[in-house]
């Protein structure tokens, strides 16, 4: 540019209307800075080996699997630091901790009276989780991931997919014959909304004051809404149930693990109506992780596919997620078991890729 050029390109940027002040802006704890970072979780670990893996392969954001089941060392604050600087050393950022209250079925759970609504066993329990959470912010761990389930992750027998790959499969009809009682018993709508609710009403007052998302893990798989399974309502295993959740006690910090392929297991036509779902809990900005999962089939009866061979068209998911601003997490699940693929690696190594490419597809877009 000569200096002609540039002064008249001076004089014109300085008859431009002034931009408001950063102080004169609204505030906004969650500013809308759509970076979506691919991400994955751990049942346990990982190990350093794991660790090394994932960085090179891009993977640079993690939720670790569970320090422990109960409130001892590994949850306190040091244990804790120790957890986020070991990831930290291999180039990592630990973004999210699962907490004791895992997809374990009642039978197995960790902090089952909260579940089975049983006081005063559940008070105490609900305030171990308050003091993992409020360590976890001391710790500088931002976010928790977890589940309000009785029936776990009911499944039928795995069905044959692509290449012979075994697919997860729940089929209602099949998976009702002689299904029994759990330890719970009979549970209503009312008895589940009570339970959960209790459980809210005195966590996300902490998780809020800590400044610590907590995102919820759906009811997978959703049941029929007056039967449901093994004398349970799955209360949280339907859109509708999903909204009156989020209302329950209204904070920036309670939202959802939006695990697409459960929500999607949820709706008649998923290949059609997940869109608007997304849209719906992504604008409220209440997704705080996302699984990206495919499933082929609908409500009561799906697989769980490869994320580019089911009924969600995942190319056209993914560019929501950024109009709505989401900026956290997008992670594989559930892959499907491959022979010979030890551990499931090959299979989450082609999802991370997968979701690599869309996330880099997207976030280059003009």
């Amino acid at each position: 540019m000569d200096r002609r050029s540039f002064l008249q390109f001076t004089a014109a940027a300085s008859s431009l209307p002034a931009l408001p002040s950063r102080a004169s802006m609204p505030a906004d704890p969650f500013p809308l800075k759509p970076r979506m970072k691919l991400g994955t979780q751990f049942g346990s670990g990982p190990s350093d080996e794991t660790l090394r893996v994932l960085a090179a392969l891009g993977v640079n954001h993690i939720c670790s699997g569970l320090p422990s089941r109960s409130l001892d060392e590994h949850w306190s604050v040091e244990g804790l630091t120790k957890l986020k600087e070991r990831v930290e050393s291999f180039g990592l950022e630990l973004l999210m901790v699962p907490l004791p209250l895992s997809s374990n079925p009642i039978e197995r759970a960790e902090n089952p009276a909260i579940m089975l609504g049983k006081s005063p066993e559940r008070d105490r329990e609900i305030d171990q989780i308050c003091q993992m959470i409020r360590n976890l912010a001391q710790a500088g761990i931002p976010s928790v991931k977890y589940n309000l389930t009785i029936l776990g992750v009911p499944r039928t027998s795995p069905t044959t997919g692509r290449g012979g790959a075994l697919y997860s499969t729940f089929n209602y009809d099949l998976a009702k014959q002689g299904a029994t009682l759990t330890e719970a018993g009979p549970v209503t709508a009312d008895m589940m909304w009570e339970r959960i609710t209790y459980f809210l009403e005195r966590v996300v007052p902490v998780a809020e004051e800590y400044k610590v998302k907590m995102a919820c893990h759906p009811h997978d798989p959703g049941m029929p809404r007056e039967a449901g399974f093994r004398g349970v309502r799955r209360v949280l295993g339907s859109v509708e149930g999903l909204k009156r959740f989020i209302e329950i006690h209204p904070s920036p910090f309670h939202g959802l693990n939006f695990c697409q392929g459960t929500v999607s297991e949820m709706l008649e036509r998923p290949g059609e109506d997940i869109f608007d779902v997304i849209r719906y809990f992504g604008e409220r900005r209440k997704i705080f992780n996302v699984h990206f999962r495919n499933i082929h089939g609908h409500f009561l009866n799906f697989q769980e596919t490869f994320p580019d061979n089911g009924d969600v068209n995942m190319v056209k998911a993914m560019p929501i997620y950024k109009e709505v601003g989401y900026d956290g997490m997008i992670m594989p699940d559930h892959a499907p078991r491959i022979e010979g693929d030890t551990d499931q690696k090959q299979a989450f190594a082609f999802e991370y890729g997968y979701i690599r490419a869309l996330l880099q597809a997207v976030e280059n877009e003009a």
